[in-house]
């Protein structure tokens, strides 16, 4: 299947076939891996919350193994620096201050644990994530292209988690959960290879050029004004709605088209619809609302779904 996506184009057998390779490793999440996917190929950051031991880290290693991507992982704690992310000056007494980068410098950075660390460490991803460069000690060092960010995140009423700011928030495109696997895919993963030794033998399935190509393709999806009014509705109401302590901002609303753009690549066609939109809506937008009461963030997509299309 590889060998056959490494000799075409088409940008839906391209990503029907990594969709396939990542479903034999990460089983019965195929949607969280589509939307995932649909993130990447939209250049967007992507944050997985969900309980320890559901995959979360292993849906990184994945994507970093069948996209052939170079892979750098930040373990994220208390005791976490700045420094520690972006990378450091070391005096060399013949040939001075020598810059030592971090592992931010990598195509796709894997934020494990992203809120365990303080919110000074976090903040050392913030131009990163939305500019795509590092500015340290006077100079601003450009990151890889591609440049991604998978952060996973445990749930905030753990012990030992300090909450994203919605600064921070904002700047991961979408926001999936994994959950507990169905009784049949839990089954085949107790009988089955361990994870680790078949993620050994991955082979990328495109390169980097077919990567970047795919990233391009999404941008010359076409969207009717209709798909932009129901765009701007959807904004709108998070911003005008008395229960919503803040509404979408227009990052938000360019995430939401842009990834409902890749959704419409991946379901082979040249121009996205409402049902795009409402595919990837809950995921993009509910890591950004926040009620203004006590009412679940849920409650709120709902609100946004039921929005006729114009």
């Amino acid at each position: 299947m590889a060998q056959a996506a490494q000799q075409t184009d088409d940008p839906q057998l391209l990503t029907e076939t990594i969709v396939a390779q990542a479903c034999g490793i990460i089983l019965g999440k195929e949607q969280q891996i589509r939307l995932a996917l649909a993130c990447i190929l939209s250049k967007g950051h992507i944050l997985i919350e969900d309980l320890p031991g559901v995959g979360k880290t292993t849906l990184a290693h994945v994507f970093a193994k069948v996209l052939g991507l170079e892979f750098s992982r930040i373990q994220f704690t208390s005791d976490l620096l700045p420094g520690d992310i972006l990378g450091v000056s070391v005096y060399d007494h013949q040939k001075g201050f020598q810059f030592h980068p971090g592992p931010i410098f990598s195509q796709l950075v894997l934020a494990d644990e992203v809120n365990r660390a303080t919110p000074k460490a976090q903040s050392a991803l913030l131009e990163a994530m939305e500019e795509k460069q590092v500015s340290l000690e006077g100079q601003t060092r450009p990151l890889p292209d591609p440049f991604f960010v998978i952060a996973t995140q445990n749930p905030t009423h753990q012990i030992g988690t300090f909450p994203l700011p919605e600064s921070q928030l904002d700047r991961f495109l979408i926001c999936i959960g994994l959950g507990y696997p169905d009784r049949q895919a839990e089954r085949a993963l107790l009988n089955g290879e361990d994870r680790r030794d078949m993620l050994e033998r991955i082979v990328p399935c495109i390169s980097q050029e077919q990567l970047i190509a795919l990233q391009q393709h999404v941008s010359t999806i076409h969207v009717s004004d209709a798909l932009l009014d129901y765009v701007q509705a959807l904004l709108e109401y998070t911003r005008c709605a008395p229960e919503l302590a803040n509404g979408l901002s227009p990052r938000a609303g360019l995430a939401m088209l842009h990834c409902a753009k890749a959704w419409a690549m991946m379901q082979g066609r040249d121009h996205a619809i409402p049902e795009d939109i409402q595919t990837i809506l809950p995921h993009v937008v509910n890591h950004r609302l926040r009620s203004a009461s006590d009412s679940g963030s849920s409650d709120l997509v709902q609100k946004l779904m039921d929005i006729p299309i114009p």
